[in-house]
């Protein structure tokens, strides 16, 4: 139980580093929260302040849910890395430095699967960039990349932990993009500007 809760701080303070608003702080001398959706993610970055920004949030995300997934298969189990990363993607969305009103958690969700499940990843990536691609909808790249995790780490076999485990991140990645739903539904949703 000690173990559990240590590893949950650690990653929580991992994802809770906000590279999105550092990232805007620094290049663009803004507050993200200000600008586009308000949200304090890779991609209000990207629409904001433009592409190199947007990659370079996008890339301290993703990378804090590699360290976190690391971090836990080093010094605990599967078990303290799906606990560690997990917790990275709630510090990533509810940081504390920015009043717990953080990112959806896909790119921090994504570094942490490319660790875990990485042949998941490869499928998830492929579907999330052709799903944009296409559509030119990020939010529906992330809403279906989000259902679809749970039925590879399914299909794939991998132990029951990590199946409930997906489920969670995918539900939980979904209920961040709840709005962005209503919007899709009902055809006010913004594409990106590729």
């Amino acid at each position: 139980m000690t173990n559990a809760l240590l590893i949950g701080a650690i990653g929580y303070f991992i994802g809770s580093i906000p590279f999105s608003f550092i990232v805007s702080k620094q290049l663009g001398k803004i507050d993200i929260r200000e600008y586009g959706s308000g949200n304090s993610g890779a991609t209000n970055v990207f629409r904001t302040l433009g592409k190199k920004a947007g990659l370079l949030a996008f890339i301290g995300d993703f990378v804090k849910g590699m360290i976190a997934a690391i971090f836990g298969l080093m010094y605990f189990d599967a078990t303290g890395a799906l606990i560690c990363a997990g917790m990275a993607i709630i510090g990533h969305c509810y940081p504390v430095w920015l009043k717990f009103k953080g990112g959806k958690g896909v790119a921090t969700s994504a570094g942490m699967i490319m660790i875990l499940t990485p042949l998941v990843g490869v499928i998830l990536v492929i579907t999330q960039f052709s799903i944009i691609y296409f559509s030119k909808f990020m939010s529906l790249a992330s809403i279906s990349v989000a259902a679809l995790y749970p039925i590879l780490v399914f299909a794939f076999g991998y132990p029951p932990e990590y199946i409930a485990y997906s489920v969670f991140i995918g539900l939980f990645v979904i209920y961040r993009h709840r709005a962005n739903l209503m919007r899709l539904l009902s055809g006010t949703e913004s594409k990106l500007k590729l």
